[in-house]
């Protein structure tokens, strides 16, 4: 199926690692130049090779855009490279806090700005070229959290909880541009980090290491009907269709990808 991708310049914020580069790596595959985001120098450079290396087009870029200055260092590096962005996936998030009894004023604040204002500055950045040419995507990355938040961290799922608003306001505010505004919540994702935790936790309970092996703990601890744990490219074919032609009339939706973990109607 052609996504008609090809041409594209997509941006993915945090995409050096995990999820990110998933993503990154996808879109690449299906004829998008994608802008591989670290925050800090150098950063991005290792999945930024790995994706040229792969045949793809591509460009690292940095910037800490959890600052104001920072955003403004990532749009100055964006426009070095590429005259405007068609796509903005905004995967970088930060699933930290407290919890009831410990959080506070600065864990509240703390978490909002990292998994909602750095996205909403990123797009609001970006949506005057998706306007010029009259064609754009934005996406944001959330959680099977923002559906079915735990007790722990309540900080990071109330932030990760807002964004399927954001979206369905935003792809309002943008009707009849052509630009589309969606929100994606994974699951467990089997990111390198995920993986070797629980490799660490099959070793010591005497179980085999081999990813069969894993993928059933990590399921035992949350489980999902469809008895599977995506991977990042997984989730990057995913986020490669709704954004590409034939997503097109996906806007404004919350589109749960975490094998029915959140177990809701809506």
């Amino acid at each position: 199926m052609d996504l008609g991708l090809d041409g594209k310049v997509a941006l993915v914020t945090g995409s050096y690692r995990g999820t990110g580069a998933g993503i990154a790596r996808v879109l690449a595959a299906e004829g998008a130049t994608v802008l591989v985001h670290g925050l800090e120098p150098g950063q991005a450079d290792a999945t930024a090779r790995s994706v040229t290396e792969a045949g793809g087009r591509c460009h690292a870029v940095t910037g800490n855009f959890r600052t104001e200055n920072g955003t403004k260092a990532l749009v100055d590096a964006v426009r070095n490279v590429v005259e405007r962005v068609d796509i903005v996936v905004n995967n970088y998030g930060v699933p930290e806090g407290s919890d009831w009894a410990g959080s506070d004023t600065d864990s509240w604040h703390g978490s909002y700005d990292a998994n909602v204002v750095t996205a909403v500055r990123i797009t609001q950045a970006f949506l005057p070229d998706m306007r010029a040419t009259g064609w754009g995507r934005v996406v944001f990355l959330s959680t099977v959290g923002a559906t079915r938040p735990g007790d722990n961290i309540p900080e990071y799922y109330a932030a990760k909880g807002a964004l399927p608003s954001i979206v369905v306001s935003l792809a309002k505010h943008l009707a009849g541009t052509g630009i589309t505004v969606n929100c994606v919540s994974p699951g467990v994702i089997a990111t390198p980090e995920v993986v070797e935790r629980f490799t660490e936790r099959a070793r010591r309970a005497g179980l085999g290491t081999d990813w069969p092996s894993v993928e059933r703990v990590i399921l035992d601890a949350m489980t999902n009907p469809s008895g599977r744990v995506a991977t990042p490219d997984d989730v990057g074919r995913f986020v490669a269709f709704v954004v590409g032609e034939p997503g097109w009339h996906l806007n404004g939706a919350h589109l749960r990808f975490d094998g029915g973990a959140a177990d809701a109607v809506t």
